[in-house]
């Protein structure tokens, strides 16, 4: 024996620079099982909604506002007992002026709100709003 050893002799070993992927697809496939077997169990397109009941009473006489795409806005009553006014047509800044006059004539009358489907969630809630503003307890919407 020369002194050196097989081992260091001859031939260099070459290092492999490669990652072993097996434990990593393993742990994949576990979070894979877990997440499939608790998705089901999830339901995130439910949503618990209030629910509202038709107005026992529908009102006789009320006030009705109809909100058109076009910035415009028309107010008119509406009632068996004094058959239907005309509609007024005013302007969308105009309406909370024409509503206060209404209201001060009859006090106790409701709001009943419509709106075109094109017309903007917020521009409705602005019309809520300026009704109770005015001290106008009963405001509803319209649907078909």
């Amino acid at each position: 024996m020369s002194g050196t050893s097989s081992m260091r002799g001859g031939r260099s070993r070459k290092f492999k620079a490669e990652i072993n992927v097996v434990p990593y697809i393993d742990v994949m496939m576990v979070l894979l099982v877990i997440f499939m077997v608790s998705a089901p169990l999830t339901n995130p397109s439910v949503i618990n909604l209030p629910n509202a009941a038709k107005s026992a009473a529908p009102p006789t006489e009320y006030i009705e506002i109809t909100l058109k795409p076009n910035e415009q806005t028309s107010i008119r009553v509406n009632g068996q007992k004094s058959g239907a006014s005309p509609a007024e047509t005013v302007p969308r800044n105009g309406l909370k002026q024409k509503l206060q006059t209404l209201h001060a004539d009859k006090p106790d009358m409701p709001v009943m709100i419509s709106a075109d489907k094109d017309i903007k969630y917020d521009e409705v809630i602005k019309v809520i709003s300026e009704a109770k503003m005015l001290g106008i307890n009963r405001v509803g919407l319209a649907t078909k």
